[in-house]
């Protein structure tokens, strides 16, 4: 068999995997050759979903000589025999659906249709784009969205047990620390003009519930201008701060 060239492409997720299996399900057991129709429209299939968008304009991105490659892996799982390189990615789908070829199948037409509303084009709505533009608000989103900056606010909230709504108060109310910052979001206090390319600090961040964080970016494309911390509380906060009764 040819050599993938997939040299520095992502580790394969669970849910290419899954579509991998199916196929491999529906090819009775089979492992062809990248040139098989059914091996390159999978191809086709795990480059068109938005995982990897960069990696994607790859030619070596899970081409048909990778595809080939993983229904291989698979059969090893299967039967023992062949390459034995599996992942534990390969590994794991195959302990959950290895034996289930319908349970497969059902979450492989999932996958599919969740790609195909992933490929749309988000559209963002017009009365929450901010005063600097369409392009500032999208950037100043994807930096919050930062996993790691988020991970920085929440470690420094809990040493002060302060895990909670800078603006209603909205806390964990559960008592599982496993939900504890499941609804919390991070947002900039200052906008993206003025913060420029200087690093964003844990001290320009506010802690918001996923409501507040909304009710937030909707008040300040409204009033056109950026709102403090306090001036958001004194525009959103309830007359009661959310969770307060027990």
């Amino acid at each position: 068999m040819a050599i993938t060239k997939g040299h520095g492409n992502p580790h394969w997720t669970e849910d290419e995997v899954v579509l991998a299996l199916d196929l491999y399900f529906k090819l009775a057991g089979n492992a062809p050759g990248p040139s098989d129709p059914q091996v390159i429209d999978l191809s086709h299939t795990l480059r068109s979903i938005p995982y990897h968008a960069e990696a994607a304009r790859k030619e070596s991105f899970r081409n048909a000589d990778g595809v080939a490659f993983k229904l291989q892996n698979l059969r090893q799982l299967a039967t023992g025999k062949g390459l034995a390189n599996t992942s534990k990615t390969d590994k794991t789908v195959w302990e959950r659906f290895g034996h289930d070829p319908a349970a497969t199948s059902a979450r492989a037409a999932l996958i599919r249709q969740a790609t195909q509303i992933l490929s749309v084009p988000e559209i963002e709505p017009d009365e929450e784009v901010f005063a600097e533009g369409k392009a500032v608000t999208r950037a100043h989103r994807r930096v919050e969205r930062s996993k790691e900056l988020r991970k920085k606010l929440l470690e420094q909230r809990r040493l002060r047990n302060e895990v909670r709504c800078d603006i209603c108060g909205y806390h964990n109310r559960t008592g599982d620390r496993r939900f504890e910052d499941a609804g919390l979001e991070a947002h900039h206090l200052r906008p993206l003009a003025i913060l420029g390319a200087t690093a964003t600090k844990v001290s320009d961040l506010a802690l918001l519930c996923a409501t507040c964080h909304r009710l937030t970016h909707r008040a300040i494309a409204l009033e056109k201008r950026w709102l403090s911390l306090e001036e958001l509380k004194a525009t959103l906060q309830p007359a009661e701060p959310v969770g307060a009764a027990t």
